[in-house]
C-alpha cells in the first residue's frame, strides 16, 4: 500500500553475561594471581598465617584510626596503604604473619592490656572470608577494584564483569577498602615489628605503620567508640553520667 510505513521488529537483545564472579575463578585469581592459600569448602574463604595475619576491629574505629594514621596514597602511586577489607560493622586489616601472637604482649606493653577491647588478632590455622572486589565510579578512593588487567579477576574469561555489591558491602559479603596489588609482595606492604620503621615503593619513609603504632592508634579508637556508645546509651536511658 501506499504511504504505509512497515512496523518495526524490536531488535533480539543479546544475551547477558552473569555479573558475579563464580567462587572457582575467584579462587583461582588468589591463589594464583596473589599467591594466597584458600581453605576448601563453601563459602570461599582465604587461609590466615600464611601469608598474613588479621586485626578484626569495629568498622567505625578501624575508619578512624585509618584517618589518623595518614592519608590515603593518590591515584596511580606505590602508596603505604595496605590492604584493608570491611563486612558488615567488621573491618579486617591485613599485618604482617606472626603478628597474632604479638597482639597479648603488645596490648599490656601499649597499657591496654586491662581493659576487654573489642579487638581480636586471627593468626596461624585461621581463616577470613575471601572479600570480593566492587564497581567503582572514577575518582573514589579505597572502593577501586584492581586494574582490568591479566590477573584481575574481573577479566576471568572474555569480558569485563564487575561485581554487583554495594561499596560498604551492604548485602553482607566481605568485600576490600584497600584491595591487595597484583604483581606484588603482599608482605612488603604489611605493618610489622620494626624498629627501623617502614618504607615505600618510593623509597621514602611512607611505607605501612608499623605494629606497634597501628596497634596502639586502632586501640585507642575502639576504645573511643565504646565510651561514645556508652555516653550515647546513659543520655537516652535518662540516667546522669558519672565520672570517675
Amino acid at each position: 500500500m501506499v504511504g504505509t510505513v512497515p512496523a518495526r521488529v524490536p531488535p533480539v537483545p543479546l544475551s547477558r553475561r552473569p555479573l558475579t564472579l563464580g567462587d572457582d575463578e575467584v579462587r583461582h585469581w588468589y591463589e594464583n594471581a596473589l599467591g594466597w592459600p584458600t581453605v576448601p569448602g563453601d563459602p570461599l574463604r582465604l587461609a590466615v598465617g600464611v601469608r598474613f595475619d588479621v586485626l578484626d576491629v569495629p568498622a567505625e574505629a578501624g575508619r578512624a584510626a585509618l584517618e589518623r594514621l595518614g592519608p590515603r596514597p593518590g591515584p596511580g602511586l606505590p602508596g603505604w596503604g595496605f590492604p584493608v577489607a570491611v563486612r558488615g560493622g567488621r573491618m579486617r586489616l591485613l599485618v604482617a604473619a606472626g603478628s597474632a601472637e604479638e597482639l597479648p604482649g603488645l596490648l599490656d606493653w601499649l597499657e591496654w592490656g586491662a581493659l576487654e577491647l573489642d579487638l581480636a588478632a586471627i593468626g596461624a590455622g585461621g581463616s577470613m572470608e575471601a572479600p570480593r572486589w566492587v564497581a567503582s565510579g572514577v575518582g573514589e578512593p579505597g572502593a577501586c577494584p584492581p586494574s582490568s588487567e591479566a590477573g584481575d579477576p574481573r577479566s576471568v574469561g572474555s569480558g569485563t564483569r564487575s561485581l554487583p555489591l554495594g561499596r560498604d558491602g551492604s548485602q553482607g559479603a566481605a568485600v576490600w577498602l584497600r584491595p591487595p596489588e597484583p604483581g606484588r609482595e603482599v608482605e612488603a606492604s604489611l605493618p610489622t615489628l620494626s624498629a627501623m620503621g617502614t618504607r615505600c615503593a618510593r623509597g621514602d619513609g611512607g611505607g605501612p605503620p608499623d605494629l606497634v603504632r597501628l596497634v596502639s592508634t586502632v586501640a585507642t579508637q575502639v576504645h573511643r567508640v565504646r565510651l561514645r556508645r556508652g555516653c550515647a546509651a546513659t543520655r537516652a536511658g535518662g540516667q546522669p553520667l558519672a565520672f570517675s
